[in-house]
């Protein structure tokens, strides 16, 4: 049997699944299905959709085995895999003005530093790519294998601009690239990293009119504003939002929403809560974010937070009864962690819940992040160490610790600076820390903390990588 240039490694093998009968342990290596070789589980995945499969695997010890088995046509093998891709990321080419991972802090892990534009990655996880690195045979194979929808950072339309903000040439064929997705056969969100000054106000405008213009293959426009962290250094003067600009921005988007939602029924343009923090005004109503199609991106996450706590409030029960607890009458001394942006939120659903709990005392703690800077305002930023620091300042009783889930690594107990959940709780003797995912989480903790717990075994929580994409937990196929 030959050299295999790639192959896909596998992490982890859950029982009672094909490849647990099958015999596959971690670090087996499947080289090919079929005779096909494989470049990801996209490849593996159409491969695998046989009843007779002829695969090839190595085992750690260098020993290749054909394993031939018949299987039912949509029976998935079951392992994890250390990466969806197996010939390597498609790294980012382009030099934004605004690129996030260019402002990373230089200590920060390795996996930080990973500009990914790749667009099986935005199929697979909803990763945005710029397009910039697409070539005819990707657009071939999006087509050949229905891969939809993608996630598309546009930024803008005009390509000129375009251009220059991204340092690319190839950045001013966005309305031809979008095009030939559409050829394709393939759906797209958008999303366009707002920058004062830069591709707002009339630029602004240009985009989502012509984004607005795709649909139906357009499915959606994010607008997030430019986060700046304490470590960039690129000589291009950006500027971040005030509270005057973020107002500016609602008034405009509000107008195209009222345009957009006459003429289909859909909001469509979203805008990212930060700026309606930083005006003072309340987020959209639910309706507004039609179903939340850009949720893992951040946008409508308050508002949907809300609704959780409100539709688990509704409900009026607590998952167990605190009467049970032969400690339910003592005082409880929670204290909230959140990004400061978030935090009056926080602050006014506790005070709901201590109306509605006898004993109970929440203190919100918003931390100011020293790890990427003060402007960077988010809960999923937040690092173990600033946490703590955070915590130590505060005087009085403390029962329990309540951490935003995203502050954590996807899949793994680990905050952004590589502290260990366990480490962190090492640091607070006598306290219990639990995280909290969602509005419903947070409503069972405070109403219920005797009995309030978070598995976070199976999660898929995101990762920050690139700015404003995410990545989930290892894939499985």
């Amino acid at each position: 049997m030959g050299k295999h240039r790639y192959a896909g490694t596998i992490l982890r093998v859950p029982e009672s699944t094909l490849a647990d009968e099958l015999g596959l342990v971690a670090g087996d290596k499947i080289l090919e299905i079929n005779g096909m070789a494989l470049r990801d589980i996209i490849d593996l995945s159409f491969a695998f959709a046989d009843e007779e499969i002829d695969m090839l695997v190595e085992h750690a010890d260098g020993e290749q085995e054909m394993i031939s088995f018949d299987k039912d046509y949509d029976e998935e093998l079951g392992a994890e895999f250390t990466s969806a891709v197996f010939d390597g990321i498609r790294r980012c080419a382009n030099n934004c003005y605004f690129c996030f991972v260019n402002m990373g802090a230089p200590d920060a892990r390795a996996s930080l530093a990973i500009k990914d534009d790749d667009y099986r990655l935005s199929f697979l996880y909803g990763n945005f790519v710029t397009l910039t690195n697409m070539a005819e045979a990707d657009f071939r194979r999006i087509e050949q294998f229905h891969l939809s929808p993608l996630y598309v950072s546009v930024q803008c339309m005009n390509p000129e601009l375009r251009a220059k903000m991204l340092r690319c040439k190839r950045a001013a064929e966005i309305a031809n690239q979008l095009d030939r997705l559409e050829a394709a056969g393939a759906d797209y969100h958008t999303q366009v990293v707002l920058c004062a000054g830069l591709n707002d106000g009339e630029e602004l405008a240009r985009t989502i009119r012509e984004i607005a213009a795709r649909r139906p293959h357009a499915l959606s426009l994010a607008v997030v504003p430019v986060g700046i962290t304490k470590y960039r250094r690129d000589p291009y003067p950006l500027k971040q939002f005030d509270a005057a600009g973020a107002a500016a921005v609602i008034d405009e988007a509000e107008r195209w929403q009222k345009k957009l939602r006459e003429e289909t029924g859909r909001t469509f343009l979203y805008l990212g809560d930060e700026f309606y923090f930083l005006a003072g005004r309340e987020v959209p109503p639910e309706e507004w974010y039609d179903g939340f199609p850009q949720l893992d991106n951040g946008i409508g996450l308050t508002r949907s937070f809300l609704k959780d706590w409100e539709e688990t409030a509704a409900e009026g029960e607590p998952s167990a009864p605190a009467a049970a607890d032969e400690n339910a009458d003592e005082p409880v001394y929670l204290d909230v962690v959140t990004g400061t942006s978030v935090a009056p939120i926080f602050e006014r659903l506790a005070r709901l819940a201590e109306s509605e709990t006898p004993g109970l005392h929440v203190r919100i703690v918003p931390v100011e992040n020293d790890f990427f800077g003060t402007t960077v305002n988010v809960s999923g930023l937040l690092t173990g160490h600033d946490i703590l620091a955070a915590l130590s300042k505060l005087d009085g009783p403390r029962t329990g610790v309540l951490l935003p889930e995203r502050a954590l690594r996807a899949g793994e107990d680990i905050f952004l600076d590589d502290m260990t959940l366990s480490a962190f709780r090492e640091a607070l003797p006598g306290v219990r820390v639990e995280p909290v995912e969602g509005g419903a989480d947070y409503w069972q903790a405070l109403h219920d903390w005797p009995h309030y717990h978070k598995a976070r075994a199976g999660e898929t929580a995101y990762m920050w990588q690139s700015n404003a994409a995410y990545t989930k937990t290892p894939p499985s196929v």
